[in-house]
């Protein structure tokens, strides 16, 4: 989305990038610039730096870079236009409509997204009310909080409620002047059909479990029926224009209260609200919900912005979990260390945690890696009685070692697969050492050549980019037109700093988190190379100059190239003639 200019530029003047990220986090100014531990992965030495006069901040230990816009939407875990509106906010600021939108559009989207939290908030207050408002019908809900052993203090801190009915809540948001398709917009309610398409509460005679974003607003309620059935026992309000399911965790409001008042060494990931719920009370704050569903990656993201490391203690005997595998590659994708806790057989987190926090401690101090986990559950697949099953299982079993990290780490589950299987130590070893050297071999020269090559090539294209964004004197007066970048990127940086050259205006690196795609990889790379004095050293000054030459000789030799294959494709002898001193005077201009 994009804002006129004086308003984009006003936005970041009144919110200067050193005071906002230094309201969450503790900065220490060094070098002529702040330095932190990365709020978003786990570090002992500070790596994250902001540069207060070129607006921007980057971590040298997992790449994260961006504006202040870019921090506050990732330490609030929030969407683009959620940022903007915090920081105009805290600058008293008006937000105009964007210019990529009609304008009419935008407000009306802004006033369906205000008004749908507005009836949220309201439900909520409108459960909370039911549950301890004197209704007769309210006692099996009381009772079965008291049944669950959940104190009135914590229920109150999630904010539980109760649905007495189904037509209360409709009535209830009428009074307060919302509109039926208002109503229906923010999910609460829902059409009866049955009875004259007459409104209704979408969780009609529920407990209600409200759930909360990292902003502290409520965008959504779960719901559990009191008694037996035909429908599910858990349902939740269905996704809005304020609620995605696969980018909200349940607790992440309290988890992110926790990160302010503590470090957070690690999240507990549970499958639903009781389990939620139970292991708060019990002491374990660093708790939250997948709610149910199968883990996804803007989750995995989600929790990564407080932890590298993440328990998964879901339902089931331990073996025989119903953690999803491929959730968990998830996890593990978005460089998160993922243990899976073990749990007596029958027994979830809620049952555990119960029996008090010394008993699940156990749980958590028997938690084992997510790769251990995997083995366990590709043995719950066969039957190793028979051998044909049993050689199925090895050869999937060793495709998992393979993923060890370490050669400790793999000797360590071979001999496991050794004592499950009987097969002899050196035979693992011998098929495991088999496994990649087909994948060795099949590496194409193409990639080698992109190894060896390419590399040279793309370091002194970012070295000559990094040299100009952050004006090192050796580069002030060097063209970039006299290079021509092979990556997109790259070039949209190059065109962004000639231009401000043309016009005579500052480089910016900032600006350029405005054109780029977010947390763009090579853009990254290059910020990199602004790290303590790399750029500033005895020897960068020649570095770029032999880039310069590097990409000037490439440069030559692939005109030559292209010129020597015109020259076999010429017939008339004039042609050809120009041709060969083109690539005479080329020669001459390498050999210089």
């Amino acid at each position: 989305m994009r804002f006129d200019p004086k308003f984009w530029e006003e936005l970041k003047v009144k919110n200067n990038i050193v005071e906002v990220i230094g309201s969450y986090i503790p900065l220490t100014k060094r070098a002529g610039q702040y330095w932190a531990c990365c709020p978003f992965h786990h570090e002992k030495t500070p790596s994250f730096a902001v540069k207060e006069e070129d607006g921007f901040y980057h971590c040298f230990g997992c790449g994260v870079s961006g504006d202040v816009v870019k921090f506050v939407q990732n330490i609030e875990s929030t969407d683009f236009m959620t940022a903007v509106r915090i920081l105009a906010d805290r600058a008293k600021m008006e937000v105009p409509a964007s210019s990529d939108f009609d304008e009419k559009k935008a407000q009306e989207f802004k006033r369906k997204k205000d008004v749908a939290l507005k009836i949220l908030l309201e439900t909520a207050r409108f459960y909370l009310s039911n549950l301890y408002g004197g209704d007769s019908r309210a006692d099996k809900h009381l009772e079965y909080i008291q049944r669950r052993k959940i104190s009135p203090s914590v229920a109150k801190k999630f904010g539980l409620g109760a649905s007495l009915g189904f037509r209360e809540l409709p009535e209830y948001l009428r009074s307060l002047g919302f509109s039926r398709e208002d109503m229906l917009e923010s999910g609460v309610v829902s059409v009866d059909t049955k009875r004259g398409d007459r409104l209704v509460d979408s969780l009609g005679g529920r407990l209600i479990f409200p759930i909360i974003n990292s902003l502290d607003e409520v965008v959504a309620f779960g719901g559990r029926v009191m008694e037996k059935t035909d429908f599910a026992k858990y349902k939740n309000t269905r996704e809005t224009i304020v609620f995605n399911k696969r980018k909200n965790l349940y607790n992440i409001n309290l988890l992110k209260k926790l990160k302010r008042e503590q470090a957070v060494n690690e999240v507990i990931m549970v499958e639903g609200y009781m389990d939620t719920i139970s292991l708060y009370q019990a002491g374990f704050k660093n708790v939250v919900a997948s709610m149910g569903t199968s883990l996804t990656t803007e989750q995995a993201r989600l929790i990564r912005r407080y932890t590298d490391k993440v328990y998964i203690s879901y339902d089931g005997d331990f073996a025989g979990q119903s953690a999803d595998l491929r959730g968990l590659e998830i996890l593990k994708a978005e460089n998160l260390t993922v243990r899976v806790v073990p749990l007596p057989d029958g027994q979830d987190p809620d049952d555990v945690a119960k029996e008090g926090a010394a008993a699940y401690q156990k749980c958590l101090d028997a938690a084992v890696p997510l790769i251990d986990y995997k083995l366990l559950a590709a043995g719950r697949k066969y039957d190793l009685k028979k051998s044909d099953e049993k050689r199925a299982f090895v050869a999937e079993a060793l495709k998992i070692v393979r993923e060890a990290e370490t050669a400790s780490e793999r000797e360590e589950l071979l001999k496991q697969l050794r004592d499950k299987t009987g097969i002899t130590l050196q035979s693992l070893e011998r098929d495991l050492s088999d496994l990649p050297a087909a994948q060795a071999q099949s590496e194409t020269a193409a990639t080698k050549e992109a190894e060896e090559g390419g590399d040279k090539f793309q370091r002194a294209e970012r070295f000559i980019l990094a040299a100009k964004l952050f004006s090192a004197p050796y580069a002030k007066d060097f063209d970039l037109n006299r290079i021509s970048f092979t990556d997109e990127t790259r070039n949209t940086i190059a065109k962004y700093v000639l231009t401000c050259e043309e016009n005579g205006e500052k480089i910016r690196p900032s600006d350029l988190f405005d054109v780029l795609e977010a947390d763009s990889p090579e853009f990254c790379a290059i910020l990199d190379l602004n790290y303590e004095d790399e750029l500033e050293s005895r020897v960068s000054e020649k570095f770029f100059a032999d880039s310069v030459a590097t990409l000037e000789k490439e440069a030559v030799q692939a005109k030559i190239k292209a010129l020597s294959e015109k020259f076999s494709a010429a017939t008339e002898l004039k042609e050809r003639q120009q041709i060969a001193a083109e690539i005479g005077a080329l020669t001459r201009r390498l050999k210089k």
